[in-house]
């Protein structure tokens, strides 16, 4: 087994900031894992390995090296995020292959707190689906080949489960990293409103779209997440109820979507994790959020409208034509959309929700995800059926805006990871994080998918 594949973002800062092991080490050992495995799991659309050795590097190099938060550990960054000197392509023909002039936000401060980029991860064209193929690769979900990875942070998700890289930065408009760590047995939060910097696009989906962690432990959610936010929300505490008492826990395994129904294996998950919870203490109860009917209209008119802004300067003839599909439509919904109306109403109507309970426990995921296959060579309609009907439970925390993770949970009669999600209102990140630390302490998950006989 190798030294360092394999182990946390936390264990190989702490034993680089030591310098028990360099980060060229450390960089060459997962350059040397994905040139061996990328191949079956199609996680990265380019990788840097030149320049992330010589990056490595110059973290050694750095007079404050024992005082970095990510010493020395490799990160993936989704495709849709600027990489200095890298094109950002996006999952599309349409876009750019010039090389981005500087770093976006996030990847600046996951370099200053000694992160190394190790390489850009595939995505969906223009990150719309919960699949990920395209034109610049497909990603499988390295527990199950035969499945996608997920979308649109499907790349990133697969490069961690794989052992490829310890942690990875993507993000989530209606569920981008939610579905895809559901899928790949990982960790992730999508951070509420404003807590991470977004620039995600062309006006982050109308403000729905949050950068995020995806990682094995919930530990290195919690360390890069406190990298990525303006403040450290990890440690804060936002009310009384965030202490060592007892929470107010709500569980429903109710799809928001009409006419969408939760399979057994995930309403299975739910249920049995919030026996783990109620066991530990917490006030768990039965009780489904008052989702509107019209939820689906609005998550509908809000997906597409994104997708709308995103390729208005684009060549449409470069386009999938479930892209094109996709964009027209929402170009009927932007004057609504942009008005904002039915967001607010949906927060209007779920907050008294959150004053009744501090954490909603849902399955992650309606069922397994899609077969891997070349969705993008589909028809649209087929290729939002497929979506809506495996992730219903994703998009509403984006149109409210609050902070929501994806816990892994159960195993899926495939052997694959199942999945619960953890919502809250706005402000309690610190919150979720603790209750996912104590579903991983009761009931531990296999941290990387068995690849291959070395895997941890």
């Amino acid at each position: 087994m190798a030294a360092w594949v394999g182990r946390t973002a936390v264990e190989i800062a702490a034993a680089v900031r030591d310098k028990q092991v360099t980060p060229r080490e450390v960089v060459a050992e997962h350059l040397a894992r994905i040139e061996r495995l990328d191949g079956r799991v199609g996680a990265f659309r380019a990788v840097r390995a030149e320049a992330a050795l010589a990056e490595a590097d110059e973290v050694a190099a750095r007079a404050d090296l024992g005082e970095l938060a990510l010493a020395g550990v490799p990160v993936a960054v989704k495709d849709n995020l600027g990489v200095r000197g890298e094109a950002m392509r996006v999952g599309s023909a349409a876009t750019s292959d010039v090389p981005s002039a500087a770093d976006h936000v996030t990847v600046a401060r996951l370099r200053a707190a000694g992160a190394v980029v190790v390489g850009l991860t595939n995505v969906p064209e223009l990150c719309v689906f919960g699949t990920t193929e395209g034109v610049h690769g497909a990603a499988r979900n390295p527990w199950d080949l035969s499945r996608t990875a997920g979308g649109s942070s499907g790349g990133s998700a697969a490069a961690v489960a794989a052992g490829m890289t310890p942690i990875a930065l993507g993000n989530d408009g209606m569920g981008s990293l939610r579905i895809p760590a559901a899928n790949c047995g990982l960790v992730t939060v999508k951070p509420g409103h404003g807590v991470v910097p977004a620039g995600i696009g062309d006006g982050d989906w109308f403000g729905m779209s949050e950068n995020g962690p995806l990682a094995t432990t919930v530990a290195d959610v919690r360390l890069m997440l406190s990298v990525l936010a303006d403040t450290d929300v990890t440690a804060a505490d936002v009310t009384a109820a965030d202490g060592p008492g007892a929470l107010r826990i709500a569980v429903s395994v109710r799809s928001p979507l009409a006419g969408v129904a939760v399979s057994a294996p995930y309403a299975g998950a739910a249920r049995d994790a919030a026996g783990v919870l109620m066991k530990a203490g917490h006030l768990v109860r039965r009780a489904d959020p008052p989702y509107p009917l019209s939820l689906g209209v609005t998550s509908l008119a809000h997906w597409t409208a994104g997708t709308a802004v995103d390729a208005a300067a684009l060549d449409a003839r470069q386009l999938t034509r479930r892209t094109r599909v996709h964009a027209a439509l929402g170009r009927r919904f932007l004057n609504g959309v942009r008005e904002g109306s039915a967001r607010e109403e949906l927060r209007r109507r779920l907050e008294p929700f959150f004053a009744e309970y501090d954490v909603l426990l849902t399955p992650a995921l309606a069922r397994r995800s899609p077969k891997a296959a070349p969705w993008h060579e589909r028809g649209w309609l087929r290729n939002v059926l497929a979506n809506t009907n495996y992730s219903p439970l994703t998009p509403p925390w984006n149109l409210t805006g609050w902070p929501a993770m994806a816990v892994p949970f159960g195993t899926l009669p495939s052997g694959a990871p199942a999945a619960v999600q953890l919502v809250g209102r706005p402000g309690s990140e610190a919150r979720l994080l603790r209750v996912a630390e104590q579903l991983e302490s009761l009931r531990p998950w296999r941290r990387t998918a068995p690849l291959d006989q070395d895997t941890p």
